[in-house]
């Protein structure tokens, strides 16, 4: 029995594609899971330190 290149290809690519999927899933999954990554600083509420527009008369 030979082996043909392309059908091989065929094979590979049918037994790669459900890991592809699961491992696109998955990683997904595990972002929207995982704890933030994000560093910014708690900033809370600020004190006004401009100056303040003029009066209206």
């Amino acid at each position: 029995m030979t082996h043909n290149p392309k059908q091989h290809g065929i094979l590979q690519a049918i037994l790669e594609l459900p890991q592809k999927v699961i491992s696109y899933v998955s990683s997904a999954a595990m972002r929207i899971f995982s704890p933030p990554d994000d560093n910014y600083p708690e900033t809370g509420v600020q004190p006004f330190e401009g100056e303040s527009a003029k009066k209206k008369d």
